[in-house]
């Protein structure tokens, strides 16, 4: 048998060989559809964000130039709302209240949970226990827990003034006097927010290499003074965050005047945001409300970047 011979085309080039997949195109393709997915979820948490922080946000600022009531057009007013919020006799004493439920929150708010979270790190026993109980108040819901607190306070019924009369002590009208309802309100916000700050010290009281206070005590430093040339230094930039994030918050502060005191006596516990919350639901005048709200927003705004600004020079320096 003969084989038959292959044929090849004479007279003309061989074609090209088609070009095969590159090989690391596979990769690259799964790449770009990853960061896609990652994207595509970026996407929609920056959208949730936009829709409900930023874009009320920046309504709320263009209703406190505005006479804006719920179901009628809005109408241009320029600055009156402003001047409005600030002939208001309570406009003052809501400033006043909030500046000082702030300065006493932070005596309060600092001191306690600093030394709670001392003595927590030197427990050699029982430690995850007294966590858990130092942090029950922050499980509690605010409104709950400022309900209890004001049955608390009830100077009939109260356990505050049972406990002065078992040991013979003169009673306080507590929430109801002029002169202790806002300090008052401060051991109640104290209270309810010391769980969490007191671990966020405690995590960074652990973060202390040991090395440092055994230095310390080689040098004959006492409890006093390892506090202050090691403690603190070392959790510094812990302790000015959550100093500042505590004013921002203390200046917030609704619940509790809103709950237990109504804002009284005598505008006594009127603090910005309830104040606020009155422009809003009881006078129907969301104006009013957003201009103050506004001006608390400028306010906070501004002093947090004059901190920022001035605990980084202090740092740098």
């Amino acid at each position: 048998m003969t084989k038959t011979a292959e044929r090849r085309p004479t007279g003309a080039a061989a074609l090209p060989a088609l070009p095969g997949p590159h090989p690391g195109g596979g990769r690259r393709r799964r790449i770009l559809l990853d960061q896609a997915r990652a994207y595509a979820f970026l996407l929609g948490g920056l959208v949730c964000f936009a829709l409900f922080s930023w874009y009320p946000a920046i309504r709320a600022v263009v209703i406190a130039f505005q006479k804006y009531t719920p179901g009628s057009p809005p109408e241009w007013v320029g600055t009156a709302n402003f001047t409005h919020v600030l002939d208001d006799p309570e406009f003052g004493a809501a400033w006043r209240n909030t500046l000082t439920f702030t300065l006493l929150a932070l005596l309060l708010g600092f001191a306690v949970p600093f030394v709670l979270a001392l003595v927590l790190n030197e427990l050699r026993h029982a430690k995850a226990f007294f966590r858990v109980v130092v942090y029950l108040p922050v499980m509690i819901p605010p409104v709950v827990s400022a309900l209890l607190w004001k049955w608390f306070y009830d100077p009939g019924a109260g356990l505050a003034n049972e406990a002065l009369r078992f040991l013979h002590l003169p009673t306080s009208n507590w929430s109801n006097g002029t002169d202790t309802a806002l300090i008052s309100l401060v051991i109640v916000a104290t209270w309810a927010n010391l769980g969490g700050t007191v671990l966020i010290y405690l995590a960074a009281l652990q973060s202390i290499p040991g090395e440092l206070y055994e230095a310390a005590e080689l040098d004959g430093a006492n409890l006093l003074q390892r506090i202050r040339h090691v403690t603190v230094p070392q959790t510094r930039f812990v302790i000015l965050m959550l100093m500042l994030l505590q004013i921002i918050a203390t200046m917030q502060v609704f619940t509790e005047p809103f709950v237990i005191t109504g804002g009284g006596p005598e505008s006594a516990t009127v603090t910005v945001l309830y104040l606020i919350y009155k422009y809003a639901f009881l006078y129907n005048d969301f104006g009013g409300a957003c201009a103050l709200s506004f001006m608390l927003l400028v306010l906070l705004g501004v002093f947090s970047a004059v901190y920022l600004r001035l605990t980084r020079t202090e740092g740098d320096a």
